[in-house]
């Protein structure tokens, strides 16, 4: 592990206004459908890459890194199942999450690519890079939701007993309908933002839409317990033996790999973070002050740069171009 670097400010894209969301759609892939957003790039050598978002979030999350990046990178940001404008899927694990986007990145033909992932989504991303290397050339992992035994790592932790109750899904949407859109991103930026007084207004109106989408769903809150049972499990076969825990998988990753997480991380407590890096062979770390759970929301002109600075140590090294590269797990 070393200290993460950060490109020159003048070499990453620093918008003066915040874009829309960038333009979607859903494809047909060979296991289901999934629901793509497109980041078109500025350049014309810009590389591919696969954003991979948080437990309740959506593509939508990685708007402004992307734009920051579109000189570089080429951005898909996926929308996992349930989430976003994705259907919802019949079973729900990191393993099959991750076979979900090496399926988008096999049948897209635009690998290896240059991954990032939040969160659940950093989960998968330490999955599919450990088990498909020929599919990963870089990883950027924002605060991964690697595995932690200590319940007081996580204000979410106290939610984990109510996995166990029967209709769990039936009760939150019960709850849930008492809620306006606008309550729950207040919820969510609080949760989530070192400085929710930070948020652009554009980007609160956005977030309100896409609540007030996912509220009128059917699976919103069953694909939201799904997905977080499914995490637990990784969680709990991280302390038993077995050639799934994500520490182990992190050991085996070989691609170049930044580990971002914020000092001020409500979620996954930032003392994850070394371990994480330490785990990884060949990684970076970089820690920002005042920052929450979404660096790539809350500073993306500062992950942009960090980014771009592994971009440039990647391209000192050749792609591996194993033969897994070429088929879907």
């Amino acid at each position: 592990m070393k200290r993460a670097r950060l490109a020159e400010a003048g070499g990453v894209r620093n918008p003066t206004r915040p874009h829309p969301p960038w333009p979607g759609i859903e494809h047909q892939l060979s296991r289901r459908r999934l629901f793509i957003r497109h980041t078109p790039p500025t350049a014309p050598n810009a590389e591919p890459a696969v954003f991979v978002h948080g437990l309740g979030g959506s593509a939508q999350n990685w708007t402004d890194l992307a734009d920051a990046l579109s000189d570089r990178l080429a951005v898909d940001a996926v929308d996992l199942p349930g989430f976003g404008q994705s259907a919802p899927a019949p079973r729900v694990t990191i393993p099959l999450l991750a076979q979900d986007v090496a399926a988008w990145i096999v049948e897209s033909g635009r690998g290896p690519v240059h991954l990032a992932g939040h969160s659940l989504g950093g989960a998968v991303s330490v999955y599919l890079a450990a088990t498909r290397p020929g599919l990963v050339r870089t990883l950027t992992l924002v605060s991964p939701a690697m595995p932690f035994a200590n319940p007081r790592r996580s204000h979410q932790s106290r939610f984990v007993p109510m996995l166990a109750v029967p209709n769990m899904a039936r009760i939150a949407d019960r709850l849930m309908r008492g809620r306006t859109p606008e309550q729950v991103v207040n919820d969510i930026y609080l949760g989530t933002w070192a400085d929710p007084t930070r948020v652009h207004p554009q980007r609160r109106r956005e977030a309100i839409s896409e609540a007030r989408r996912r509220l009128a769903v059917p699976w919103n809150s069953s694909a939201y317990i799904q997905t977080y049972r499914g995490l637990m499990a990784s969680f709990f076969q991280s302390f038993v033996p077995g050639t799934h825990s994500l520490w182990r998988l992190a050991k085996k990753i070989a691609c170049p790999t930044l580990v971002i997480w914020g000092k001020q991380d409500k979620v996954i407590d930032v003392r994850l973070a070394p371990p994480t890096a330490l785990a990884i062979p060949d990684s970076r770390l970089l820690i920002l002050n005042r920052t929450g759970h979404v660096a790539m929301m809350e500073h993306p002109h500062t992950v942009a740069r960090a980014m771009v600075a592994l971009l440039d140590d990647a391209s000192e090294v050749e792609p591996d171009t194993a033969d897994d590269a070429l088929s879907v797990m």
